[in-house]
């Protein structure tokens, strides 16, 4: 099922900052918060310091849980994280975007659009009975998060550098035998 360009993209967003922080971390300073800002296209405040890097850092475990729990436990979470922003869902246009959904106001806390565009975005993926589409590296020892947005379903790896390391991995040991 094809999910809305917000909806795919705010996934995408919470996929990248959860896997910042597996080894080794890609989400350390400021001007690495100001390009991820950048290439997700957020609007609104952007303070650009240390406390929203550190507060956007510590989103990483929350959206882990509500990218990686089974259905029915993912829908508390999204709950809870709506409720603690105090989400109040409304129609917005901006920039090159039609319109689109924003439950929180452009001067909340980047780390708070971030929480809040993820769980509106998990409420599609719910709503839909899609959670099969994210799930966890197949790489023995990588715990990234894997988005699979693919027609087919194929996507088990969280990266192309994964993706490679089994496949060398499978080969070499297809030579032994």
């Amino acid at each position: 099922m094809p999910f809305t360009h917000d909806t795919d993209v705010a996934l995408q967003a919470a996929v990248r900052l959860v896997n910042s922080g597996e080894e080794p971390d890609t989400l350390t300073t400021v001007a690495e918060l100001d390009a991820f800002y950048a290439e997700f296209e957020y609007t609104g405040r952007h303070d650009g310091d240390l406390a929203e890097l550190d507060a956007v850092r510590a989103l990483r475990p929350a959206l882990r849980s509500v990218l990686t729990t089974p259905r029915d436990e993912a829908v508390a979470l999204v709950n809870e994280m709506l409720a603690d922003a105090g989400a109040l869902p409304q129609l917005v246009r901006h920039d090159e975007s039609d319109w689109h959904l924003h439950a929180v106001g452009p001067d909340r806390p980047l780390a708070t659009r971030i929480a809040v565009e993820t769980a509106m975005a998990m409420i599609d993926v719910l709503r839909a009975d899609e959670t099969s589409r994210l799930g966890v590296c197949a790489d023995e020892g990588c715990e990234g998060v894997v988005l699979d947005l693919s027609r087919n379903r194929s996507r088990r790896f969280c990266s192309t550098a994964c993706g490679n390391r089994a496949a060398v991995a499978a080969y070499r040991s297809r030579r032994r035998v």
